[in-house]
């Protein structure tokens, strides 16, 4: 069973397609990058999933289910925008409130749990204008945990973060699947943290779903290169395009692309006169690879 699946979805505004017969499916477990430039039809289509807008055609299924039956509603939590907490009040009361609207029981013990989740627990007593921005986004998760959800849906959680405000969030997301079995959709402009911890990925564009691939199947299709130094860096370049289909230039170093021998192309090099001090094999990452399929689209 798939947490969301999609079929032939679309949503319009006057007259213009945001989400044009869209395909998605989310496995159960996955933490799901959702790509795509401004526009694209990202937080529309997470908007439609939540029953926050109404599809002009379509189908979504949560866990089999229809998206807007009761019994599946309640397996959903969200964080779209922001957390919609009262600034004066404290964490806990910000909490406490939503305990009260969603009718659970135990409400202490409930925000004790999502507390723990997030990092949270010896910050309770703080005002939320008080927190910072990493605070205040884990605070609208654990206002999206409550309930205990099996899907969860956050659009754009790590955006404005600083590195630990991101390390935190990668760890807490992380804890989230494999502690306690949440499926995550996320949504971000930030590729080179996704790229740590995603496991699937979709890419949309105009509203259409142009890709989706596994971690696995991404990092195969990645280009792998090898990221080499030398001290005539232009010398080096003339020579290893004789040999090779694909170098260029990247920082102060080049690349030499669909090479896993870094011992032929020293060798080579070294033949016609150019001494590498350093050499480094890698893939294209994330980043790139959606940077250059964007590209190619434009062309076709």
């Amino acid at each position: 069973m798939n947490a969301i699946e999609i079929r032939d979805l679309s949503k319009s505004f006057r007259g213009m397609y945001a989400v044009d017969h869209l395909n998605m499916t989310v496995p159960v477990g996955a933490i799901y990058g959702f790509i795509g430039e401004n526009g694209s039809g990202k937080s529309t289509t997470e908007k439609l999933i939540c029953g926050h807008l109404v599809p002009d055609g379509g189908e979504i299924k949560l866990f089999g289910r229809p998206h807007d039956d009761p019994g599946v509603r309640v397996r959903v939590g969200a964080l779209i925008e922001n957390a919609g907490c009262f600034p004066s009040s404290s964490v806990y009361q910000n909490l406490r409130m939503q305990t009260i609207n969603l009718g659970l029981e135990d409400p202490d013990g409930e925000i004790r749990r999502v507390l723990e989740i997030v990092r949270m627990e010896e910050h309770a007593d703080l005002k939320f204008k008080s927190c910072s921005l990493g605070m205040k986004q884990r605070i609208g998760i654990a206002m999206a945990l409550l309930g205990d959800p099996a899907l969860l849906i956050l659009d754009e959680p790590i955006n404005g973060l600083d590195t630990d405000g991101m390390r935190i969030m990668r760890e807490i997301l992380v804890d989230i699947t494999q502690k306690y079995g949440c499926t995550v959709l996320i949504s971000s402009h930030i590729l080179g943290e996704l790229e740590k911890i995603a496991t699937h990925y979709g890419i949309i564009r105009q509203g259409k779903m142009i890709m989706e691939l596994s971690a696995e199947e991404m990092d195969s299709r990645a280009q792998v290169f090898v990221t080499l130094k030398t001290k005539d860096m232009l010398g080096a370049k003339r020579v290893l395009e004789s040999k090779y289909p694909k170098v260029k230039e990247e920082g102060d170093a080049l690349r030499v692309y669909d090479v896993e021998d870094t011992a032929s192309i020293v060798d080579y090099l070294m033949k016609n006169g150019h001494v590498v001090y350093e050499i480094v094999k890698n893939k294209v990452g994330l980043e790139e690879y959606y940077i250059e399929l964007m590209s190619k689209k434009e062309e076709m």
